[in-house]
């Protein structure tokens, strides 16, 4: 056998060795059996909150094991297949089955990528808020180009993206926009970027062509989900509505329908500008709800989510990722040290190797401080 086929056979096992840890595979058919024989309880829809979750985490755990026994049954049919090919002199088969190989480990990859999206709201829909730094005009375009960049981002994902609020900036770029995004572990994949990121470039705005270092930051939260119960009551929050900036011209908004919501107790200020003062009400009091959720999720999961919960300022000292344009391209995330020379393609929404070094760094963490808490 090959040394090349080799390797790949190893790593499709590295996969399913790392799969079957994050499934518990010794009890999960077991527990599918259960959540069949629940299924099943004519009672069930009695509670429809609680049926739609059984439901949801029935089929959840039926496809990971499903996609289990499909690697594993794939990894030995064609380590079968290749033994068989060479024993008879058949290389039409090796070839075949080697090409079937590295598409399995290709899936296995993604699985087990997948497989670390096992948050409490990590399948959750996302709030997304970015805020530029101090730096006028700089800090501003540098916004811009996040919110770019997480809309390419989010488009690749084939998740759907709703600008809910945004302040542009003096000269150009915007000061601050929140996003709802929504699709499949969108909270799960975006968490990993709430920080501070920091831009070096030459500045497009300097007529000496210097170089300048810009800041924003970037906050993720989830969308709350619709059996998790938030109550807020009415003595806590302070609703203002104001008129929203537009574009200027016959088509400015006149009509003070936006509206900002203020927490008392821990002063979060959330925001939305739609057209309609309806519409707005409740999108903040959505994005409220989430930020409050998220600062529990934070609480329960203090070592992970540090960074969550200390925002910090959005400057030096604080930021977890740097983008640097000049005088050499290189995008590099400060927690795992994951770097890329292609910054374009970096800018342009390839963000999914920084994201999964980034879990995969979370899930190693919580892993050693389970082990300590058992010594």
């Amino acid at each position: 056998m090959r040394a090349e086929t080799q390797a790949t056979i190893e790593t499709i096992r590295k996969s399913l060795k790392l799969l079957a840890q994050r499934l518990d595979w010794d009890t999960a058919p077991h527990r599918l059996e259960e959540m069949n024989a629940m299924i099943e309880d004519g009672d069930l829809w009695s509670d429809p909150a609680r049926a739609q979750k059984l439901m949801r985490d029935r089929q959840k755990l039926s496809d990971a094991v499903g996609t289990y026994k499909l690697i594993d049954t794939g990894l030995k049919d064609n380590i079968d297949l290749i033994e068989l090919g060479e024993a008879e002199g058949d290389t039409e088969i090796v070839t075949e089955a080697e090409a079937s190989l590295k598409s399995l480990a290709e899936l296995a990859a993604q699985k087990e990528l997948e497989a670390l999206l096992n948050g409490e709201a990590d399948g959750n829909d996302t709030f997304l808020e970015i805020n530029a730094g101090a730096g006028g005009t700089e800090s501003a375009d540098w916004a811009s180009m996040l919110a770019r960049m997480y809309v390419r981002w989010a488009e690749k994902k084939g998740y759907d993206v709703e600008l809910q609020s945004e302040t542009p900036g003096e000269e150009a770029g915007i000061r601050s926009a929140a996003y709802k995004i929504s699709g499949p572990n969108a909270y799960g994949w975006l968490k990993s970027e709430s920080g501070v990121h920091r831009l070096v470039r030459i500045s497009p705005y300097d007529s000496a062509a210097r170089r300048h270092t810009s800041f924003s930051s970037v906050w993720v939260y989830p969308v709350v989900d619709d059996n998790i119960e938030i109550t807020i009551p009415d003595n806590e929050i302070r609703i203002d509505t104001y008129r929203s900036s537009g574009a200027g011209g016959q088509h400015v908004n006149t009509t003070d329908s936006a509206v900002r919501i203020t927490h008392l107790p821990t002063g979060i200020v959330v925001t939305s500008s739609e057209k309609s003062q309806h519409q707005n009400r409740a999108n903040a009091m959505a994005a409220l709800k989430a930020r409050l959720y998220q600062m529990e999720l934070d609480k329960r999961n203090a070592e992970i989510n540090a960074q969550h919960a200390a925002k910090g300022d959005a400057g030096w000292g604080n930021q977890i990722r740097s983008y640097v344009l000049h005088p050499y391209q290189m995008v590099k995330d400060l927690r795992t040290a994951h770097e890329t020379s292609d910054t374009q393609g970096v800018l342009d929404g390839n963000l999914d190797a920084f994201m999964a070094a980034t879990l995969a760094q979370d899930v190693a963490g919580k892993s050693r401080a389970e082990a300590n808490s058992d010594d």
